[in-house]
């Protein structure tokens, strides 16, 4: 089994953008269309896509990173499978076909005719906190447009079926000369007859009304890796609406939303949380309660501890996304000043006043006023 990193050339922690970039480099030079069909430039080009097509899903990704192939074919994509070359070159046109000036890039007449793909669908999932520490399943009842079952999808009546388009002659597109002051202009554009199928239904599905697809419900369980944040999103191929007249399916995209958590502040895997304690805790130390995902952790406060010291719980924090690594806890230790005393602690803190020490000038932060004027962005 080839190593899909290898494969494209990028490291095991490589961005999204850097999977991306790396594919794209990589297919425009070897897409068969560029190397006049060769058998080699077609299985190098079917390997890359296969490669770009695992790890650029966020689900597949983290699967194959854990356990291989082998996690591709259980748990992390149970469709999994060897693309061919069909399903390489939907994979690329459908992620780069539509980059300004990119189909130049190959040989003009290339264009094929047939039933254009179905939409896709965006779902955005709600997760706590929780649920991206530890990873969670969710299933989601979506509406999507199935094939219809009378025509199987061709949107013909049964018993006929589409006809070639005599405008276009099959091809899905005609050409359109215009002049101008510069010369003439010859364009090529979808033609108005099929609308670039380069097949026409003469006697529409009654059930369909030529349509070739009807709504149906769907339920779909999503795999969601630990460690996802806001914004991050899965694809699932082929989950989509289906294309009218039999053209192929869209894909879901799944969104993360996470909730915010009051106790907590988020910086990629790190946490931040804060702990409030008394005067005593800190001179004398002690142990508290600090709030982690899932419960509480004892933690102990050395003994003269200053207020606003941080203390480090290493492997505390989220997982790594598509990794093994985990972030930190970050806890701020924060003085507690009681809005109201008994009358029995005002005397012992009268008392303290006129034993306690004056703080040193040494104690004071260097960067203190840096830090003032930077918070007030003077």
């Amino acid at each position: 089994m080839a190593d899909y990193y290898k494969v494209l050339g990028v490291a095991r922690e490589a961005s999204d953008d850097d999977v991306k970039q790396a594919y794209r480099k990589l297919a425009t030079k070897w897409h068969p269309d560029r190397n006049e069909g060769s058998k080699d430039a077609e299985e190098k080009f079917k390997e890359i896509t296969e490669a770009y097509d695992v790890l650029r899903d966020a689900q597949k990704r983290a699967a194959y990173d854990r356990y291989g192939e082998a996690g591709l074919r259980s748990g992390g994509g149970a469709n999994y499978h060897h693309v061919d070359l069909s399903e390489a070159l939907n994979i690329f046109m459908k992620d780069f076909g539509g980059f300004g000036g990119f189909n130049d890039l190959f040989a003009q007449g290339n264009r094929r005719s047939g039933p254009r793909g179905g939409q896709d669908v965006k779902i955005t999932v709600e997760l706590t906190l929780a649920e991206v520490a530890a990873g969670t399943t969710k299933t989601f009842t979506v509406k999507l447009l199935d094939p219809c079952e009378k025509c199987a999808g061709t949107g013909a009546e049964p018993g006929t079926k589409p006809t070639t388009c005599h405008t276009c002659a099959g091809n899905g597109e005609v050409r359109r000369a215009q002049r101008s002051f510069f010369g003439q202009f010859v364009s090529v554009v979808p033609c108005p007859m099929c609308s670039g199928e380069g097949v026409v239904v003469t006697a529409p599905c009654k059930k369909c009304r030529g349509e070739g697809r009807m709504r149906g419900e769907h339920t779909i369980p999503v795999q969601i890796p630990a460690g996802v944040s806001s914004g991050q999103y899965m694809t699932l191929r082929g989950l989509g609406n289906a294309g009218a007249r039999g053209g192929p399916r869209g894909d879901v995209l799944v969104v993360f939303d996470v909730a915010d958590d009051p106790r907590f502040e988020r910086d990629g895997e790190d946490l931040y949380t804060e702990v409030l304690v008394a005067y005593p805790q800190l001179v004398l130390g002690a142990d508290v309660d600090v709030p982690i995902l899932g419960g509480k952790l004892s933690v102990r406060i050395p003994p003269g501890t200053q207020s606003g010291q941080v203390i480090h719980l290493r492997g505390r924090g989220l997982p790594q996304v598509n990794s093994s690594g985990v972030g930190d806890m970050h806890v701020r230790v924060q003085l507690w000043t009681p809005e109201r005393v008994s009358r029995e602690e005002e005397g012992l803190l009268k008392e303290l006043l006129v034993h306690a020490q004056t703080p040193p000038e040494s104690a004071r932060s260097k960067g203190f006023w840096s830090k003032m004027k930077e918070a007030l962005g003077a």
